[in-house]
């Protein structure tokens, strides 16, 4: 029995110097995206139609140029200018209005196309696609009661720094918390905290937060600069470190930290419930100031 043929919206996106619906964007069988994951990506918040810490994402994105040696095809006021054309149209193509929606600026970068070499070739133009989307957040039961996680060895490659679209190691870490019924899997290298598939990863202890340090190992989230701010504001004590896997065990609270999850409780790992005592496998005080706090900062950004 064939596969059922994939059904795209037709709600307009941005590619390589052109707006046009997402059901007829098409893209060379040689973009080297295509055949070696050769690019990276962006993943930008959107609340009520405002982008939300917009020039830290644009940093990560310089950095993640950078690292792989693709020139930026354009400047910050380029990039914002089709964002904010891609989040109205995309509103406007669902019937909805901007200002109540959830939203998700994609922005994602490869090297271009030419013929299959794992040498990088110069001077071939990057393929530039960018698009809106609504996004699915938490439910009000997940931020009541926390999620459920599962752990793994984090099998990936050593330049977890780099926002690259090879996401293969991801897709399998993934897979191992949804076949478990979870919502991530949290990852170890050599007996130490690294990061989840899909989110960063945060220790509380004794009222302090505790996340890893930013190297090569972990995708530094922008949440990890918003984190910081949080607690500092809040007056939570913060460091980053490393942390071992017994650490993560006798935590008071474990947080996920992305774009879409903002900052999540986790309540089980592994099936055992996280903290100790009477709000054992649940929501803890930490979480609850630094969840406030967040949403706080949301609402600064539709000011």
């Amino acid at each position: 029995m064939s596969p059922l043929p994939t059904v795209l919206p037709n709600f307009p996106c941005y590619l390589n110097g052109a707006y046009t619906p997402l059901n007829e964007a098409k893209i060379s069988v040689m973009d080297r995206g295509f055949i070696f994951g050769d690019g990276l990506y962006e993943v930008v918040p959107v609340y009520g139609g405002r982008l939300f810490r917009f020039a830290d994402h644009m940093a990560r994105l310089e950095r993640s140029l950078k690292e792989m040696r693709i020139a930026n095809p354009m400047g910050r006021d380029a990039w914002e200018a089709i964002a904010r054309r891609l989040i109205q149209a995309q509103a406007e193509a669902i019937g909805a209005d901007v200002a109540s929606l959830h939203q998700l600026v994609y922005i994602q970068i490869t090297r271009g196309v030419a013929m299959r070499d794992h040498v990088m070739p110069d001077n071939i133009a990057p393929t530039v696609f960018v698009m809106a989307n609504t996004v699915k957040i938490p439910t009000e039961a997940q931020r009541a009661k926390g999620v459920a996680c599962v752990s793994a060895d984090d099998f990936r490659w050593e330049k977890a720094h780099i926002k690259a679209t090879s996401l293969l190691g991801a897709v399998f870490s993934r897979q191992i918390s949804f076949d478990a019924g979870a919502v991530e899997t949290v990852m170890f290298r050599n007996g130490f905290l690294s990061e989840a598939a899909s989110s960063n990863v945060w220790l509380v202890k004794d009222g302090a937060v505790i996340g890893v340090p930013k190297d090569n190992l972990v995708l530094e989230g922008i949440r990890f600069g918003l984190i910081e701010e949080l607690c500092r504001a809040t007056g939570i004590p913060f460091s980053l470190r490393r942390v071992s896997r017994e650490e993560v065990l006798a935590a008071d609270e474990l947080l996920l930290s992305s774009a879409t999850k903002e900052v999540l409780p986790i309540a089980t790992l592994d099936g055992v419930p996280v903290g100790k005592g009477i709000g054992k496998g649940q929501p803890g005080p930490i979480y609850h100031k630094l969840y406030a706090a967040y949403q706080d900062a949301i609402r600064r950004t539709a000011e």
